[in-house]
């Protein structure tokens, strides 16, 4: 096989990956609409509740608020969904109070961000007016891979410039040390 035809392959699998990232954020931005739909019809609040107190009425046909909090059965924070500024923002929580994964929706597009246990970002996928990007980040903050996309930038602040629908691989240093286009 030859180099252009390894560069064709590899192109064509990039090009499907990035659909499938497009589908996979659309899927879950699906799945969070419809969880939240039926958590939204679900059971009136228990009577000892004072009118207005749950939000949720039977036969509720609209439910409007600014912040949802998600709570485990200890009464812990364990995400939140929230309008900001910049856009709705769903955010998940572990067990031991650390945020480790945001999906949200800003002025460039949506974007998920996912945190490892220590607090580090380790992967970032958005969708902007340049296309799909994702960016895998290793556990010092160096990016490993980069895929789609033209900018990134990374938690501590570095700035990745890489051609459109083009795949990275970095060295541990964060440097780049292969690209396809």
């Amino acid at each position: 096989m030859t180099t252009e035809e390894r560069l064709e392959n590899l192109e064509k699998k990039l090009s499907r990956v990035n659909r499938c990232n497009l589908w996979l954020l659309a899927g879950a931005a699906l799945c969070l609409g419809i969880g939240l739909i039926a958590w939204a019809v679900g059971p009136a609040p228990a009577p000892a509740q004072p009118a207005g107190a749950g939000m949720i009425m039977t036969g509720a046909k609209e439910i409007r608020a600014r912040k949802f909090v998600l709570e485990d059965e200890n009464g812990e924070s364990r995400g939140g969904l929230v309008v900001l500024n910049e856009g709705p923002s769903l955010a998940l929580i572990d067990e031991k109070g650390e945020l480790r994964a945001v999906l949200g929706v800003g002025k460039d597009g949506p974007r998920l961000d996912l945190w490892d246990e220590n607090g580090n970002t380790r992967a970032m996928l958005s969708v902007d007016k340049d296309g799909p990007a994702l960016t895998l980040i290793d556990e010092n903050g160096n990016p490993r891979a980069c895929l789609g996309g033209t900018l990134t930038k990374t938690p501590d602040g570095k700035t990745i410039n890489y051609p459109e629908s083009s795949l990275l691989l970095f060295d541990p240093d964060g440097t780049a040390r292969w690209c396809a286009p």
